[in-house]
């Protein structure tokens, strides 16, 4: 996977040699921005021909609320996509959080088109209109500190799985468009509490303190920049997380200092698998793991299989498969 140098590191660097360390790495940009796009899918064609002409690989979703996705590639082809990005209608202050990786973590570009950009199915949801309050990560420990602040993960059961802050609580859901009835059937739980929220990069908390809000909670907060800028503004020594982050490219986890983490992915599920689940009898490389063992048929194990052949054989050729 390669090692990764955050920016923060990078930046005690002289500038020579900084731009050397840059030009030797790939780029890697997380982005989000809720806007209103009247036609997104015309907007999809130049992204895509963009990418292609410039190296860039990973993927961005597009719909009538915004845009979002990861993507990385060289420094020219990062800036040209980002400057891109940001002439589109009501994008200029769109922002974006990067790493530095040896290799790409992505083997090919994919622009595609959704009903939302990260999806909790709640129609009335409009994170454009109100969204709760940002709090920086250096004021993130002070706030959940405080004895009347309820802390929710907001991400998915497996990626809590590898790694959360202290005290956290876990709403325990297979995707984001479970959170809502999880909030319906807890609620009472946190009946005069303050909430703060929050997730990897800080989109899925656009939409859940939205939705909280609109749920009467009077006093929502949420981490600006997600963990991922905490992992990399705060030191180890002074955090409140523990574990790892996961991350939805080749990385698969990132730890303080966004330094890759110890983990992989299951072929199969995409879930992340460490050293020890890879030694468990339910799992087979590139087919199954113990997370998924039940979810698939005899038909999806062998398209697996299949799959897991072809890419070795790409790699005993040195090349690298069209579907990684």
């Amino acid at each position: 996977m390669g090692g990764v140098n955050q920016n923060c590191h990078l930046d005690n660097l002289p500038r020579a040699v900084l731009r050397s360390k840059e030009a030797a790495m790939q780029i890697v940009a997380a982005l989000y921005h809720f806007t209103r796009f009247a036609d997104p899918e015309a907007l999809r064609g130049p992204l895509q021909e963009l990418c292609a002409a410039k190296g860039v690989k990973g993927s961005l979703l597009l719909a009538g609320e915004g845009v979002n996705g990861t993507i990385a590639g060289p420094r020219d082809g990062i800036d040209a996509v980002l400057a891109h990005l940001r002439t589109l209608p009501g994008c200029a202050a769109l922002e974006h959080k990067e790493s530095f990786a040896e290799t790409l973590p992505f083997g090919r570009m994919k622009v595609k088109l959704k009903r939302e950009i990260v999806t909790m199915g709640q129609p009335d949801v409009d994170p454009i209109a109100r969204v709760g309050s940002y709090v920086a990560p250096a004021d993130w420990n002070a706030l959940i500190d405080q004895p009347d602040v309820v802390l929710i993960d907001t991400r998915n059961d497996y990626e809590v799985g590898i790694g959360t802050f202290e005290g956290a609580v876990d709403p325990d859901i297979r995707s984001f468009r479970e959170f809502p009835k999880w909030w319906a059937e807890h609620r009472d739980d946190f009946r005069g509490k303050r909430v703060a929220m929050f997730c990897t990069g800080g989109i899925r908390c656009e939409k859940s303190t939205n939705f909280l809000l609109g749920q009467g909670v009077n006093e929502v907060y949420h981490l600006k920049g997600g963990i991922l800028k905490y992992l990399e503004d705060v030191p180890a020594a002074a955090s409140k997380w523990n574990g790892e982050c996961y991350v939805f490219d080749g990385r698969v986890s990132v730890g303080h200092g966004l330094i890759p983490g110890d983990y992989d992915s299951c072929h199969a599920c995409r879930r992340p698998i460490s050293v020890a689940d890879k030694q468990r009898p339910e799992y087979e490389r590139g087919a199954c793991c113990h997370q998924c063992v039940d979810e698939y048929s005899k038909a999806d194990r062998a398209r697996f299989r299949e799959r897991q052949r072809q890419l070795d054989l790409a790699a005993a050729r040195g090349e690298k498969h069209f579907s990684e």
